[in-house]
């Protein structure tokens, strides 16, 4: 596109804002801003009412209604074990929110010391890889962290500056990871990532840790799925497995506001874990950790086979639909993730807030440009990440051919401005 000349841009300008007028008038309501699973998908997951028919008796024969268990009954662990690729000891099954166990995780480290002193006393920073996840940002600024964005590869995080920052500033504590089906890239971290991720705390200051939020570990398309390596292992082999902290949750698999959180680590990380639980906790909600263990114990894959036959279709839209508008004019690139929640589009540099407030205008709610960086702050104003899931097919598609209109559009004019 940056190669025609004045007078053709003019005419597709035109003939753009003509469409996207008729747009504006269509009274539209499209929301591809969080990613929440559907009606249907949850609808996936309703025989967990009434699953226990009066039996909650666990497997080690806890009466799941009553106090105490503060890493979880057996079957809970051994689900969240299943779901993570690890084995039940590493595992504490506990509330509704991983995003609580990594606040309860960062917020130790902070002020008690998880593996090492507390970071409090001094400027302890954050490595966030960028595009990344908005709610660790959040996280981190709350609880006082500086932050430090690190770019993202299609292998994971850049592991030349990762390391380069870590050996070099005794400040920084901790790094953020999505490994799998990363949010927003899509990407899958490679098994040399994996590797040098494991061997940081060996390079880095004292009480160092991996963040290792693994949301996505069985949200896949494709089956069998592509595998991810494991970090546990390769920090046991490196001799840095107190250095590690992974958490996952069954939020997107069962009902996402009722479900089970997990936390692994070595076992003198969750010792630590335990003894800070036990002063804000008498026992996690057991009845519901046996609900989930009833309903997905050892058919983890067949739920999320039923999962993916209701996602990947949207996912599938989206890629069609920006491939048939935008491929081969230069004003955009997008991930085609394999699973998980999201789609990034970037556009051209200083374009994406333009490109979301045309699409609101429009009618069509995206996630605010910068929300994939530390302070809501996209350097180049490039970002937007799409999270398709909770809408309706017809609306995903109908939201993208308004976003690819936008998204043109918006190119158009900067090349005329810059021709």
């Amino acid at each position: 596109m940056a190669g025609r000349a004045d007078a053709e841009l003019e005419a597709r300008e035109r003939e753009l804002e003509g469409r996207y007028r008729v747009l504006c008038g269509s009274n539209l309501n499209l929301d591809l801003t969080r990613g929440k699973p559907s009606a249907d998908q949850l609808a996936l997951s309703d025989a967990l009412d009434g699953i226990l028919a009066g039996d909650y008796a666990a497997a080690d024969g806890t009466d799941t209604r009553n106090y105490g268990g503060l890493r979880g009954i057996p079957e809970a662990r051994a689900l969240g074990a299943e779901i993570l690729g690890l084995h039940p000891d590493q595992v504490i099954a506990a509330g509704n929110s991983s995003l609580t166990l990594m606040y309860l995780v960062v917020d130790t480290a902070l002020h008690y010391g998880l593996n090492g002193a507390a970071w409090s006393g001094e400027t302890a920073r954050a490595l966030c890889p960028v595009p990344g996840y908005d709610r660790h940002f959040t996280l981190t600024e709350a609880l006082g962290l500086d932050m430090t964005a690190v770019p993202m590869t299609e292998r994971g995080p850049d592991m030349d500056r990762v390391e380069a920052l870590v050996a070099s500033d005794p400040a920084i504590k901790c790094l953020w990871c999505v490994p799998k089906y990363s949010n927003p890239s899509g990407c899958i971290y490679s098994p040399d990532t994996v590797r040098r991720i494991a061997r940081l705390p060996a390079r880095a200051s004292d009480g160092f840790i991996v963040l290792w939020d693994n949301a996505y570990a069985v949200h896949d398309f494709d089956f069998p799925p592509p595998p991810l390596e494991d970090l546990l292992e390769c920090a046991r082999e490196a001799g840095t497995e107190d250095g590690m902290v992974l958490f996952g949750s069954t939020s997107k698999i069962s009902f996402a506001g009722a479900g089970v959180g997990f936390v692994a680590g070595s076992p003198a990380t969750l010792d630590r874990l335990e003894q800070r639980m036990s002063v804000m906790t008498v026992g996690p909600d057991k009845v519901n950790q046996l609900r989930h263990a009833r309903f997905l114990g050892g058919r983890v894959r067949e739920q999320m086979q039923a999962h993916a036959a209701r996602v990947r279709p949207k996912f599938e839209a989206i890629e069609r639909i920006l491939s048939g508008s935008l491929g081969g004019l230069d004003v955009a690139t997008w991930t085609r993730p394999r699973g998980g929640y999201f789609v990034t589009v970037d556009t051209l540099p200083n374009l994406a807030s333009e490109v979301v407030s045309l699409a609101g205008d429009a009618g069509v709610k995206l996630t605010p440009a910068g929300a994939t960086h530390p302070g809501g702050h996209d350097p180049e104003d490039r970002t937007i990440r799409l999270a398709p899931t909770f809408a309706a097919d017809d609306d995903v598609a109908a939201a993208t051919e308004i976003l690819a209109l936008c998204i043109e559009l918006a190119s158009v004019r900067t090349l005329r401005r810059g021709s």
